[in-house]
């Protein structure tokens, strides 16, 4: 795990990049629904049960490859209380303009702070497990913790129920155990979420090392991949300026009707 090569991954960036275009035109689709009550096909289309698998694609493909990129900082702790921060600066901001059942208490921005620290934090301990297995594990653990939030964990037929006073405690919500009354605008807890990022870690000792396919290591597509390496201020800045673009379209948010 030592002498990594410093090149980076094209196509990594391009995933990524088209990860963050996703999901801002998810939220622009959600604001507009919920918001400004637009409704027509295409906001309506994201209200879809089944479209919260294809968000979660995209969710995942974008925590994945954050795992991945750790790899490449050689300081994840810096990296991770910044990025912790401003998920801070989100809750709130929204804690003031937005609706309460929208005020995003742990977001994707607080999910990537802490897995960074965490990382950092243990790098030693996880830089020991060999990286094949390390991957098996987290992409284990992460199916084995993915219905935390419904109040189980395991995986086919072999399901427990965890204890209620896990859930009942309020304050544990970053771990996934959340009550009835907890709320949030954009929702991604420790488990299973941190298990992706760890598998994207394990992986990222591949594409560090040059042992990927040399397509990995080609940009094709620049723009994607330019925004690719820009997704944390992308997504900090995209709803502000989407909500500003929209009230004084729309009105009644900011500006009144």
């Amino acid at each position: 795990m030592k002498n990594y090569n410093s090149e980076r991954a094209g196509l990594l960036d391009e995933v990524r990049g088209f990860a963050i275009l996703c999901m801002v035109a998810y939220h622009i689709m959600f604001t507009l629904r919920e918001i400004y009550g637009i409704h027509n096909w295409l906001t309506e289309l994201t209200a879809q049960s089944w479209f919260d698998i294809i968000w979660a694609i995209f969710a995942g493909t974008f925590i994945f490859i954050s795992g991945i990129v750790c790899r490449y900082s050689s300081n994840n702790l810096k990296r991770g209380a910044g990025c912790f921060f401003l998920g801070m600066l989100v809750t709130y901001i929204t804690a003031i303009v937005a609706n309460p059942n929208l005020v995003i208490m742990f977001g994707i921005l607080h999910l990537l702070g802490i897995s960074m620290l965490l990382f950092g934090l243990g790098q030693k301990l996880f830089d020991a497990v060999p990286s094949l297995v390390g991957l098996i594990i987290s992409i284990f653990m992460f199916s084995v913790t993915t219905n935390v939030r419904e109040g189980t964990i395991g995986i086919g037929g072999a399901v427990l129920e965890l204890p209620r006073i896990l859930y009942n405690a309020r304050l544990l919500f970053p771990l996934g155990f959340r009550s009835e009354r907890f709320a949030s605008g954009d929702y991604f807890p420790l488990l299973p979420w941190f298990f992706l990022f760890m598998a994207g870690a394990y992986f990222g000792v591949y594409v560090k090392n040059g042992n990927c396919p040399n397509f990995f290591y080609t940009t094709r597509i620049r723009i994607l991949a330019t925004v690719g390496r820009h997704t944390i201020w992308i997504y900090l800045l995209h709803m502000p300026i989407a909500i500003l673009i929209m009230d004084l379209i729309f009105g009644g948010f900011l500006f009144g009707r």
